[in-house]
């Protein structure tokens, strides 16, 4: 593997240029690292090139040279599929921070890979979406080596806000494991709030009524007034699609049973997401799990 990085400017690979990754890339090359950055659909890396990121054709010419590899996809597949094909060009002792969702069952072949590769892995999936991840403020869940810290912070002081380390070793789940039970209760309010508006509209009550009767109490938060105001605006334009959700809904209820926990409300929800995709809503807001609520 040749080392194109002769400066002495950080340098990282991030692979997957969604909604959260199209805004770690950009907020890591505007603190001045060398950001290069793939994505299987490149027209959705393009953007970045206006922020001094090179966009890459491949995997491997993303991660070639690079001090660090950050993926940032949409499961756990998707994230070995991607650092297979960069392996020719993988350093030994690179970091890699896995950003993605993946749950603690598909961590442990990336856990593995990396093994077999001398790769450093840090677990260390998000909380938040789109704006927080613009303005670098996600929330990181770290499981790694504490002698990997410092080094893992360099980048994460950069996309997040805050880095809770929750475990030691990547290959514990710590991390990916909180992941999911802080998604359980993020499914629960995006779906209660739907379903609460869904029933104010059929029994003909204004919905601005209800929030404006729980506000200011202990039924009141942040998150129900933003849910609600995408949904009673129609701007369902997505910080975390109804796709996604369906997605991290799977993965919840998945851990739920191989631990022996029943999760209602989460099956109770991933229905909702379910119509919610098949009326069309599949790429809007998570919020669009409104329309669930009603047969058309």
């Amino acid at each position: 593997m040749a080392d194109n990085n002769t400066s002495d400017t950080p340098s990282v690979a991030v692979l997957g240029t969604g909604i959260m990754g199209t805004a770690m890339a950009r907020n890591l090359a505007r603190a001045g690292l060398d950001v290069r950055a793939w994505n299987r659909t490149r027209a959705k890396a393009e953007p970045l090139a206006a922020d001094g990121v090179r966009v890459t054709d491949t995997p491997g010419e993303a991660v070639d040279g690079a001090d660090g590899v950050l993926t940032m996809l949409l499961d756990g597949p998707a994230v070995l599929d991607a650092m297979r094909r960069a392996a020719p060009d993988l350093a030994p002792g690179a970091l890699w921070l896995q950003m993605s969702t993946v749950g603690p069952e598909a961590l442990q072949p990336l856990v593995r890979f990396a093994a077999e590769r001398d790769l450093r892995i840090v677990d260390a999936p998000v909380l938040g979406t789109k704006a927080p991840a613009e303005k670098g403020k996600l929330i990181v869940l770290a499981a790694g080596d504490p002698d990997l810290r410092e080094r893992a912070e360099r980048y994460f002081d950069i996309v997040g806000g805050r880095t809770q380390w929750v475990g030691d070793d990547a290959a514990g789940g710590a991390a990916s494991r909180l992941k999911l039970v802080v998604n359980s209760w993020v499914m629960t309010v995006i779906s209660g709030t739907g379903e609460t508006l869904g029933l104010a509209k059929g029994l003909g009550v204004d919905p601005r009524e209800f929030l404006d009767a729980v506000a200011g109490g202990s039924l009141d938060m942040p998150y129900l007034r933003m849910k609600s105001e995408l949904i009673l605006t129609g701007d369902l334009a997505p910080s975390f699609t109804v796709s996604a959700a369906r997605k991290d809904i799977r993965l919840i209820t998945e851990a739920a049973e191989a631990a022996g926990v029943h999760t209602d409300l989460a099956a109770a929800a991933a229905e909702r997401f379910r119509r919610a995709e098949k009326q069309g809503h599949g790429g809007e807001d998570g919020a669009a799990a409104y329309f669930a609520s009603f047969d058309d």
